[in-house]
């Protein structure tokens, strides 16, 4: 092989990790070991002859008896948690996406690993609870990814997590529509349960581990940095436009 051969194979293979380097999963600003521990944290999940446990039937029940298929319909587009340019956008009040707003679409992917990996893994793991519609025999709003859920643990819920973390994090940026996005927030954990995937207990403790992380980050320096530059980012964006890009 001759010099200019070797430049080629050179530039191939760098070029091939780069495009590996670009589809790795984001990390997180956390480590799995100071990331909030859910497990020494939450209690444990209600015990089958407690109120609480007949509270999360009740909870299940009622919404399987009164269907509502414009809410249903939510919760199905709320199951893909990665989704975030629709989860959000328009409760934030602009375009959240990567060539929109590519720092606060990375802020937020960064965050997701955050809340609904690293901080769920301890009681998810320790006490791999059953999720309602394996224990009723029944299917979730996305049957398709049934196999897949049927046997990982569904307590706390890691939607709930993120769903409330991202809420907290945005209403920040834009305190203007706090209302707006703490709601949506609120509303995006709560689909777990219309769509039969989690008990309300599991969102519940889900969105106190959100908390739980957003208050990790604000004593991390790289999240904090990051942070600025989403700010920074959107006082540029409503600058340059004038007014919000979304109005819902």
């Amino acid at each position: 092989m001759n010099v200019k051969q070797k430049a080629i194979m050179a530039m191939v293979v760098m070029t091939a990790l780069t495009a590996c380097a670009s589809q790795a999963k984001p990390q997180g600003f956390l480590t799995p070991q100071d990331a909030p521990d859910s497990l020494t944290i939450l209690p444990p999940p209600p015990a089958e002859n407690t109120t609480a446990f007949l509270n999360d039937q009740a909870v299940y029940l009622q919404g399987h008896t009164l269907k509502n298929p414009q809410r249903e319909a939510l919760a199905r587009s709320d199951a893909d948690y990665k989704n975030i340019t629709d989860i959000f956008s328009a409760a934030f009040g602009q375009e959240i996406s990567p060539e929109k707003t590519p720092a606060l679409y990375t802020l937020l992917t960064r965050v997701l690993q955050d809340s609904h990996d690293y901080a769920m893994r301890g009681a998810k793991n320790h006490y791999m609870r059953v999720r309602p519609f394996v224990v009723y025999k029944d299917h979730t709003c996305t049957p398709e990814k049934d196999k897949e859920m049927k046997d990982t643990g569904s307590y706390p819920s890691g939607h709930a997590s993120f769903g409330w973390a991202a809420a907290l994090v945005l209403a920040e940026i834009n305190p203007a529509r706090q209302t707006e996005i703490l709601k949506r927030g609120y509303d995006f954990g709560q689909s777990r349960v219309v769509c039969g995937a989690h008990w309300q207990s599991d969102v519940d403790n889900g969105r106190l581990m959100g908390a739980a992380v957003v208050a990790s980050l604000h004593n991390n320096a790289e999240f904090i940095r990051a942070l600025n530059g989403a700010k920074q980012e959107f006082q540029r964006q409503t600058q340059q436009t004038g007014s919000r890009l979304i109005q819902p």
